[in-house]
This record gives structure tokens, C-alpha cells and sequence, in this order.
């Protein structure tokens, strides 16, 4: 027999990988209802504390907050962007501390205070301060990245009340706005921080 013959060529091995993972994926479809009953014994179902409210959802060990947050509680608010803790956009508050949901396990927020851009507005319907500071000067332009930066933003001003332009601008810094209308951003939540400061 010849070197040629007992070598394998490169296709010969990537077609083997790929049929060998087709196997696995296939027997891990067959035998999946046998371990349902495993992945539910081991805690997926938890219990939220979502904008004040209890929130029993059933989570992956590997989902983000984010993805919970969208698509499983309907709080669409909170934005996917980078979905690699870049951008900004998914921003919640956690134990009043603002954190990239898109970061955060879902798992690992049991018995913490989570709140999204929906659980800032009084039962009423009273904006909070931040948000009726936006309202006020038009802040943004596509809005996209509006909720990131007032969680952020409502964040900070819980530390710093009474921040200068510079402060808040440095305190909101992990945010990115698409339009880079960061300007009109500040100016926004300059006036926000004025109203908190009122109220």
C-alpha cells in the first residue's frame, strides 16, 4: 500500500467531522426528552424580581439577562445591539447599579432588584425625571440606544445627583449612540438630572 493510500486527505477528514457531528447532534435530538426532566431538576425555572414584580421564568444556564428580558418577559425596551457588552443598548439596573444585561446570566440574578426602561415610570403613568428630560429636549434621534442611556443615566444620577456636563458625560461613557448625537444626549439628561433634583 502507498503513502497516498493511507494518508487522508484533507475533504476525506472534514467530511468525517461533519458526519460524526451530524451523529451526535441527531443521537443529542433522540435522547432529549429523557433529559428534560434533568434540566428542570437542576434549577432553570427561577423566580425574577422584575420592575417590582416576581417574574417565574424558565432560563438556560447560558441565557443572558438580555435575552430573558426580551424574549421570554416581552420587555422589549431593553434593546440588543452588540450583544458583547459594548454598546450600551441592553442597560438595566441591577440593585440600582447599571449593568449590560446582555453580560449578565440570568441565573445569577435570583433575589436581586432588576429594573427595565419599562419599570421607570410611576404606576400612574408619571415619566421619571430622566425620561421626561428626554421628552422635554427631543434628546435622541433614532432612539435606538434612548433606554440603555437613561437606565445608565438614572443609574449615575443615583451616585451623583448633581453632576456637571463633564461628570455626566463621563458617567454614561459606556453607552454608544449609532446617530453620535451625543450632544443633544447630554443636554437631555442634564435637564433629567434637574428634575430629579426638584423631585
Amino acid at each position: 500500500m502507498s503513502d497516498s493510500d493511507r494518508s487522508v486527505s484533507r475533504r476525506q477528514f472534514i467530511q468525517s467531522a461533519i458526519a460524526g457531528g451530524a451523529g451526535v447532534a441527531s443521537a443529542n435530538y433522540l435522547f432529549r426528552s429523557s433529559t428534560r426532566a434533568d434540566s428542570v431538576a437542576s434549577g432553570r425555572l427561577v423566580t425574577l424580581d422584575v420592575n417590582g414584580r416576581p417574574r417565574r421564568v424558565d432560563a438556560m444556564n447560558q441565557e443572558t439577562l438580555a435575552w430573558t428580558l426580551r424574549y421570554k418577559l416581552g420587555l422589549t425596551g431593553t434593546k440588543l445591539g452588540c450583544d458583547r457588552g459594548e454598546c450600551g443598548a441592553c442597560t438595566v439596573l441591577i440593585d440600582d447599579v447599571p449593568h449590560y444585561s446582555c453580560s449578565v446570566l440570568t441565573h445569577t440574578t435570583r433575589g436581586r432588584k432588576i429594573v427595565t426602561i419599562e419599570g421607570l415610570a410611576s404606576p400612574d403613568g408619571t415619566l421619571h425625571p430622566v425620561q421626561q428630560g428626554v421628552l422635554d429636549e427631543q434628546g435622541f434621534q433614532c432612539a435606538f440606544c434612548l433606554s440603555g442611556f437613561v437606565m445608565a443615566a438614572v443609574g449615575f444620577l443615583k451616585t451623583n445627583p448633581s453632576p456637571t456636563r463633564s461628570e455626566l458625560a463621563h458617567g454614561i461613557s459606556g453607552n454608544l449612540c449609532r446617530c453620535q448625537d451625543y450632544d443633544k444626549i447630554l443636554t437631555a439628561i442634564m435637564r433629567g438630572a434637574e428634575h430629579v433634583r426638584r423631585t
